[in-house]
């Protein structure tokens, strides 16, 4: 992939990316673990879920149990971390002056997140940001979750904007991976991981803290 060549859209993953929330999802995941009698391992769990459904995790444990009971425990994780982070919202550094300078360039933008309706309200709405994005797409609207790349394709597609002009802002290795099956680029935001973690991946053109390290970034000069 050209690393350099001026993105046309931009796709932003939302929970630990255009906000840093992630320690909020690990304190409810850890209390609905222990509430189900299930071992929690703080230190590499968000690594390997971030991006999935909660359906999809919750079915690693209970394989068998119908799809209208892993959503009503993925609703009930959901609900503790809500409560926990509602008063704390705020977006990630640089993200607001990134978008207002794509929007002036007439650059496209779209929210892929595994989150639920409710948890892109509290993110998005309190922030008032959702008439920023061309789309949202989720797994509620019968996307896989990541490392799929189905919703950044759906995003692509909704915005008519060929993959491979757009980047994708993510904090998981499962997202940069859904970026890469979807034949885009991404940029690694390092709010829950270190850089370490995002070196195999080949379609990653920077990885960094917040958005005001990627101002220099050739690919968001937008033409």
């Amino acid at each position: 992939m050209t690393s350099d060549r001026p993105a046309r859209a931009l796709i932003f993953d939302m929970d630990g990316t255009i906000v840093d929330n992630m320690r909020y999802h690990d304190d409810a995941w850890e209390s609905w673990h222990l509430g189900n009698g299930l071992p929690f391992d703080r230190a590499t769990f968000a690594a390997r879920t971030a991006g999935m459904a909660g359906h999809e995790i919750i079915a690693s444990y209970f394989p068998q149990a119908a799809m209208a009971e892993l959503e009503a425990m993925s609703d009930a994780k959901e609900a503790l971390y809500r409560a926990a982070y509602l008063p704390h919202v705020a977006a990630n550094q640089g993200f607001l002056d990134l978008i207002t300078r794509a929007a002036r360039s007439g650059v496209p933008m779209a929210v892929g997140t595994a989150a639920p309706p409710a948890n892109i309200e509290v993110v998005l709405d309190t922030l008032g940001l959702r008439s920023r994005f061309a789309t949202i797409v989720s797994p509620s609207q019968g996307f896989r979750g990541k490392p799929h790349p189905d919703m950044f394709l759906a995003a692509a597609e909704r915005m008519k904007v060929d993959p491979a002009d757009c980047i994708v802002f993510e904090d998981a290795p499962l997202g940069v991976e859904a970026a890469r099956r979807a034949g885009m680029r991404a940029v690694a935001l390092l709010t829950m991981l270190d850089a370490d973690a995002f070196a195999a991946f080949d379609n990653l053109i920077a990885a960094a803290r917040d958005f005001t390290a990627l101002d220099g970034l050739p690919a968001l000069r937008f033409s």
